[in-house]
């Protein structure tokens, strides 16, 4: 049987509860494939809709990017608003607004409504990394005062630094309006809501096959389920049990490690005001400070497939480039995983033959897109489609390369990193 990773969440996390092996033939209104947020907020909505629902996890509920992400609670998506309504006109671009404005309220309404004990923080820097980058914060900030969007603010160096220890940055961009969590038990707290309105949830039961039709056949090891409808929430870890949505994301490493407690009074000379941290490199680096006051630092975005054999040594210099004065902090944790990017940087969301559901492709925002796309494949099942056909409106182009694809955005992204060098 499978266990998380080993990690700072799994180590804290508060719920140890263990689901069954999907064993024989089960039927169902709607199985939902991955037990992450956007699997888990489809299958609650749906359950609290009346649906028969049953969910199936490969592994545990929050075993991939739920459970072990930086916990960042984002603004927007990886692209401007302004190449949103480029794609879509401003009225699709309001739509995709509003849909990112619903995500962070969805978060804060499941969190009170379900009782779930996850750490939730608001407040979060932008921070520039480079003189240059300024120009970018003050056109976020205006960007997003188009839409309405006001509680944030410009600090210049001086201020930044009595909310941030660091002499790494040249300003930032506060918001109060996004924030920081732990994944995990914000995974763990949405499986319980899921299973308490009737969901019946599997895990180690990785589906081997998927048969389409009007009714779904999706086959597991040790059993199978017959379904009207499908949702395919898999994320980065959906592999290539719907080919059309595998060439249309690619699955990257990022990797965070993790201090051991600092004490109250180290821990918030570091970072204030509890604030979440990401720089505006190209390839970023996002950290944050856990309940416990340790430092949560990721990053170093990996394209290539290859993972370190030494994580702690890959991670420790970037975190010390920020905080030097955290050279003598001893390291607890380092872990890795994988999230899904598009080729546009924007998520990926549709059908297939009308009754096979999907959203994935976060690219770095799945904390809150994800629930909020879960929701909105809720709401289309139902016959509700207006938010969801608006995303859906995006054309996803395949990745490039075929089966060489990996090393080519490899060789992509190193053109990235030279951009953060000579920014």
């Amino acid at each position: 049987m499978s266990e998380h990773p080993d990690s700072y969440y799994a180590a804290s996390s508060n719920d140890d509860t263990n689901h069954l092996v999907l064993m024989g033939e089960v039927s169902a209104d709607v199985c939902v494939i991955g037990g992450g947020y956007t699997g888990l907020s489809a299958a609650l909505h749906l359950a609290e809709r009346g649906y028969d629902v049953v969910l199936l996890e490969g592994m545990r509920i929050g075993w991939g990017a739920s459970g072990r992400n930086g916990g960042q609670i984002c603004t927007g998506y990886n692209k401007s608003m302004d190449n949103v309504e480029g794609l879509l006109g401003k009225q699709g671009a309001q739509a995709m607004w509003d849909v990112e404005v619903a995500s962070k309220d969805l978060i804060r309404e499941r969190v009170e409504k379900h009782q779930i004990d996850c750490d939730l923080t608001w407040g979060y820097l932008h921070a520039a990394s480079k003189p240059s980058h300024m120009s970018w914060v003050k056109e976020t900030r205006d960007e997003w005062q188009r839409y309405g969007y006001t509680d944030t603010t410009v600090l210049d160096k001086a201020e930044l630094e009595q909310r941030l220890d660091s002499k790494a940055y040249h300003g930032a961009l506060w918001e109060g309006n996004a924030g920081h969590l732990h994944p995990l038990n914000y995974t763990l707290g949405l499986a319980r809501a899921a299973e308490e309105a009737g969901v019946r949830i599997f895990e180690n039961s990785p589906v081997s096959n998927l048969e389409k039709g009007s009714v779904v056949r999706i086959e597991t090891a040790k059993g199978n389920v017959s379904a009207k409808f499908v949702v395919a929430a898999g994320n980065a870890y959906l592999g290539d049990l719907l080919t059309p949505l595998y060439h249309r994301v690619m699955p990257v490493s990022s990797f965070i490690l993790a201090t051991e407690p600092l004490g109250a009074e180290r821990a918030r000379a570091l970072i204030a005001e509890n604030d979440a941290v990401c720089s505006s490199n190209n390839i970023v680096d996002y950290f944050r400070l856990s309940t416990d006051g340790r430092m949560l630092f990721g990053g170093r975005a990996n394209y290539s497939g290859y993972e370190p054999a030494d994580l702690f040594s890959y991670m420790r210099p970037r975190m010390l480039k920020v905080f030097p004065q955290l050279a003598d902090a001893k390291l607890d944790y380092c872990w890795g995983g994988k999230l899904a990017i598009t080729l546009d940087r924007l998520p990926h969301v549709g059908s297939i033959d009308g009754n096979i559901f999907f959203a994935h492709g976060y690219s770095g925002h799945g904390v809150a897109l994800s629930g909020i796309c879960g929701k909105l494949i809720a709401q289309a099942i139902s016959g509700t489609a207006e938010q969801f056909d608006v995303m859906a409106k995006i054309r996803h182009q395949p990745f490039p390369g075929g089966p060489i694809r990996m090393p080519m955005l490899a060789l992509g992204m190193m053109y990235y990193r030279m951009r953060d060098l000579l920014s």
